[in-house]
């Protein structure tokens, strides 16, 4: 043992030395004595009834292997059996009318539950939970009420060998807690070893997570806090807004408001930062109909990030389900965070835009078998986690350590307790799943039929919202685009793959330029799905914004300190002749340009549109594509772009294009195309054009090219209204042209058109179009290069 936090865990204890409360065994060929790699057939101490032995399961000579010692619990409030449903925390009113809580946890390889209370000094009160229904430990605490901080201690085996990883040293999360007071917190610098249920700094890292450490975590570790929840949301009215006329914003709830000069500064970066007028308004002149916020799920900091001075900044790496994350309130994380989470979204309902959760429930931040003991690995590992046949090392299809078991009925019971909590008290309207595909797995394999979706699609309140899938995890065999079930939209990274290259010139053809702009049907026309099955997107949180997608070609990670090791090289970006921010006016232009290109083609495409915040204005992160861990200037949004009069000309088209969608029917179908001829005129709900005016061949989809008419009828639309009437709209003609050189196109005459209407012009700067700018069927337009007309037929 060399390093100071080694030689401080280093005591004496009646002639023995303990090491973090552990008796270390003398080690043999540089394992512990009597490690499971030196037992025949992989027996286990404690499994196959040999005697415990030092220091393997952390425990004194002469206990039973794997065991906890029962160490009697300091006297506490009375506690009264109370009931084993519901899972968390609840107060109520108990027997004889006396207020309390009641406490239950799922915890069913436990041997004792103890639950610790807290005082405002962080004083501890230990009660034990003695009733025990269905693998459920409860019980009824008079007089405890709102705003009570309290975790649970899960005695039992200690056994990593099998999976077992009880420590009651390590206080626990409740994993129904209804919010979480991080005061003790770790903003910055390395975890505690504290809050570690092995000896994370054991000389032999091989075998660290196997030596128990004894260590009181209770200092280090956030707590659950007692809510009181009688809100039943009479005065508030959802949008409701249908699929297909939907349009997404994905924001981060601290970055969208940090810096915006209009929200009050003790608001920023808060719920009710994001509901303020201010932040509201944005979002209406913008014409989006649904915010999707990054995880807001209590999360918490990887020690490798807290070591370098930095945090988590995306949130992916949730630990309460249950609980607003608390850092995201500006009014206490005493229970307050409720509170001001449920007015954040009221303010966003009654401005008609929907709210959905981006939520994490393929894994937690306990991470894998060296990772801290939070909440769910001291409850019960086992019965939460996905295990390998090896059952110390955890089965892990996300990348993150450890993947939860979306199969097992109390975990399932878990994500959908969560989710209708979500949905039914605290108001939200639907759920994007980061990697959906690790919740669809059954034994191992990705299954439609999985219990996940299976339960999904018959629960009354979940199948009503909105949900919309990350479809791939890393696992194999996790990329499933076009597979989820009806009920569920997808992120279609292949519309963006595709669009992107189009507009970069890497596409040989547009063979699949033409199914992501109508839809997608390749992938979707399927099992009764529509067209707003796919999700189109050209950039999300992950990876480059839309400005530094023209201005790099290559990631720029250096500020996040892992050596160029993260963020992705498959960016399919160009940086229009020179990497990084310049001074070119022509550079400068043809960036602008090509920024308008992807936002008219996304918002024009059939679909969900999904944009993310900032790119309607020129946000830029300097070419970082993974700044997960940037809680700074690079990543949150910079309202002054809207006074340079380039950006505030971008911003204009995002709410004219969003404007468009809003008043034609046409641009959001709720069916796919038929391509077939509606009446004896020939004219199709869909056709595609070469820049010779004719109608596209066989060959035409074979051949390489850099330009694409779409006509997009408006006459008889499939559908009725909501009083049975046909919808019929305009019908319009877009042409796409990624070339680098002006191109002569023909205009379709009869029966497509007589004439057409210009509407919007990529290659202008500003888009107000001289009025009767009007164009004869049959006549040569000249489209310039790289850039989208839209034009509308003429009656």
């Amino acid at each position: 043992m060399s390093s100071a936090a080694e030689q401080e865990a280093v005591e004496t204890v009646a002639g023995e030395v303990r090491v973090n409360g552990s008796v270390p065994a003398p080690p043999v060929d540089g394992r512990p004595d009597g490690h499971p790699l030196d037992r025949p057939n992989g027996l286990v101490d404690g499994v196959d009834g040999a005697p415990g032995l030092n220091g393997v399961n952390g425990q004194a000579a002469g206990r039973p292997a794997g065991r906890t010692a029962r160490v009697p619990a300091p006297p506490g409030p009375p506690v009264w059996p109370g009931s084993s449903h519901p899972l968390g925390a609840r107060y109520r009113s108990g027997p004889e009318g006396v207020a309390g809580t009641n406490f239950a946890l799922w915890a069913p390889g436990a041997e004792a539950v103890e639950l610790c209370l807290f005082d405002g000094q962080g004083a501890q009160t230990r009660c034990s939970l003695t009733e025990l229904t269905h693998e459920i430990w409860h019980g009824f605490v008079p007089g405890v009420r709102p705003g009570q901080r309290y975790g649970f201690r899960v005695h039992g085996r200690w056994d990593p060998w099998t999976g077992a990883r009880h420590n009651p040293a390590k206080l626990l999360l409740d994993p129904y807690a209804r919010a979480v007071d991080a005061r003790p917190g770790n903003d910055y610098g390395a975890l505690p070893p504290e809050v570690y249920g092995h000896v994370r700094d054991w000389p032999q890292q091989y075998i660290a997570d196997t030596v128990r450490d004894d260590r009181d975590s209770a200092p280090h570790v956030p707590k659950g806090v007692v809510v009181h929840d009688d809100d039943d949301w009479a005065d508030d009215v959802r949008p409701k807004t249908p699929w297909a006329d939907s349009v997404i914003y994905e924001l981060h709830v601290r970055g969208f408001t940090m810096r915006h000069p209009r929200v009050p500064e003790q608001l920023r970066g808060t719920y009710a930062g994001l509901a303020h007028p201010a932040a509201i308004e944005h979002l209406t002149r913008l014409g989006v109909t649904a915010v999707e916020l990054l995880p807001v799920h209590q999360f918490a900091h990887e020690d490798h990030l807290l070591r370098r001075g930095m945090r988590n900044y995306w949130g992916y790496n949730s630990i309460g389900y249950f609980a607003p994350h608390a850092a995201y309130s500006s009014s206490g994380t005493a229970g307050q965070q409720v509170g001001e989470f449920k007015r954040m979204v009221r303010a966003l309902h009654a401005a008609g835009i929907e709210v959905i959760l981006d939520v994490v429930y393929n894994h937690t931040a306990e991470a894998g078998e060296l990772g801290p003991t939070l909440s769910l690995r001291g409850i019960d590992n086992r019965g939460y986690y996905r295990l390998q046949n090896d059952q110390r090392r955890y089965a892990d299809y996300t990348g993150c350590g450890n993947t939860l078991h979306a199969g097992r009925p109390n975990v399932l019971r878990l994500i959908t307790d969560s989710l209708r909590y979500w949905v039914t008290e605290m108001g939200v309207d639907g759920f994007r799943f980061d990697l959906a595909a690790a919740l669809a797995r059954s034994m191992h394999d990705v299954d439609m039929l999985s219990p996940f979706l299976a339960v999904i699609a018959q629960d009354p309140v979940l199948r009503r919202v909105k949900l919309i899938a990350e479809p791939w995890d890393v696992g194999s065999g996790g990329y499933q685009v076009g597979a989820f079930p009806p009920l569920w939209t997808e992120w279609n990274d292949r519309y963006r793959d595709a669009v992107r290259d189009f507009w970069r010139g890497a596409l040989p053809d547009v063979r699949d330029l033409g199914y992501r702009l109508s839809g997608s049907s390749d992938l979707y026309a399927w099992g009764g799905r529509r067209p707003y099955a796919s999700v189109n997107f050209v950039t999300a949180h992950d990876g480059f914004t839309l400005r530094d997608l023209v201005s790099y070609e290559r990631k720029h990670n250096e500020a996040n300190g892992e050596d160029g090791r993260d963020g992705t090289n498959d960016n399919r970006s160009w940086n229009c002749g020179a990497e990084g921010e310049t001074d070119d006016p022509r550079i400068g232009a043809l960036r602008r340009r090509q920024l308008r290109n992807l936002l008219t083609t996304l918002l024009l495409s059939t679909g969900v549109p999904m944009l993310v915040a900032g790119d309607e204005f020129g946000r830029t992160q300097g070419g970082n594509n993974n700044a997960y861990c940037q809680d700074n200037a690079t990543s949150w949004l910079d309202w002054s772009l809207l006074e340079d009069p380039s950006w505030r000309e971008l911003f204009a088209l995002t709410t004219r294009l969003t404007a468009l969608r809003r008043e034609h029917p046409v641009l959001r179908r709720r069916a796919f195309f038929s391509g077939r001829a509606q009446d004896a005129d020939g004219l199709r709900d869909l056709a595609w054009f070469t820049p010779a005016g004719t109608e596209m061949t066989e060959r035409d989809w074979y051949a390489p090219a850099a330009a694409l008419g779409l006509y997009l009828s408006g006459r008889d639309i499939p559908g009725r209204d909501e009083c049975g009437r046909q919808v019929s709209d305009d019908s319009f003609l877009a042409l796409l042209h990624a070339g680098d050189r002006p191109v002569e196109w023909m205009l379709p005459g009869a029966p497509w058109a007589a004439a057409y209407e210009l509407v919007l012009d990529t290659s202008r700067e500003e888009q107000a179009a001289p009025p009767g700018t009007r164009h004869r069927g049959g006549e040569r337009l000249t489209v310039p290069a790289r850039a989208v007309l839209l034009l509308r037929v003429a009656a």
